[in-house]
């Protein structure tokens, strides 16, 4: 069964991310076909990068990086759920994937956000270089939430919304063997 780890990438007090993200987690549950890993950037609180050598080498010295790096080596697809900031992806992520280099080699992403007009398309396009160079595979459909509302405390997608997460999990299923026999 394929461990699917699903980052929140929103680290406010005050947040529309968690709601999102449980119903994502909720989702991914229900699915039955992995087992889940769910990251709360948050509660992780990685510093700010601070390996005194480039991820590449693997040559880590902090026990937070330990951890997180071993956690997310243990993962074989991901969901990053997260808003549009300014145009771009939450700083959370940029931290999370820069502590990191081949734990993230040829495994499946996709996306999950939320923002204004655009839904978060943008953070989605500036976040995808970022995965590319770190060699993950994107899924071919995204989640885009426009003004995101909740109905006591919970988000409720809209039909969209829920048929693109399922493809999406759908499509991790899909890559997960031909990818897990390239890693090796």
């Amino acid at each position: 069964m394929p461990r699917l780890m699903i980052v929140l990438g929103s680290v406010r007090d005050v947040r529309m991310g968690a709601p999102i993200a449980e119903w994502v987690r909720g989702a991914a549950e229900a699915d039955g076909r992995f087992e889940i890993d769910f990251v709360d950037l948050a509660e992780l609180a990685l510093p700010m990068m601070d390996e005194p050598n480039h991820p590449r080498l693997k040559q880590y010295t902090k026990p937070h990086t330990l951890a997180w790096s071993e956690r997310v080596e243990a993962a074989d697809a991901f969901l990053f759920v997260f808003p549009e900031y300014n145009h771009s992806y939450a700083p959370a992520i940029k931290n999370a994937l820069d502590y990191l280099n081949s734990e993230w080699v040829r495994k499946p992403v996709g996306f999950v956000n939320w923002g204004g007009n655009s839904g978060g398309t943008r953070a989605q396009v500036a976040l995808k270089p970022v995965v590319d160079i770190l060699g993950m595979v994107q899924t071919r459909g995204h989640v885009e939430i426009n003004f995101p509302q909740l109905q006591e405390g919970a988000f409720e997608p809209n039909e969209q919304q829920a048929t693109v997460l399922q493809a999406q999990l759908d499509e991790f299923i899909a890559l997960d063997g031909p990818l897990r026999t390239i890693r090796g």
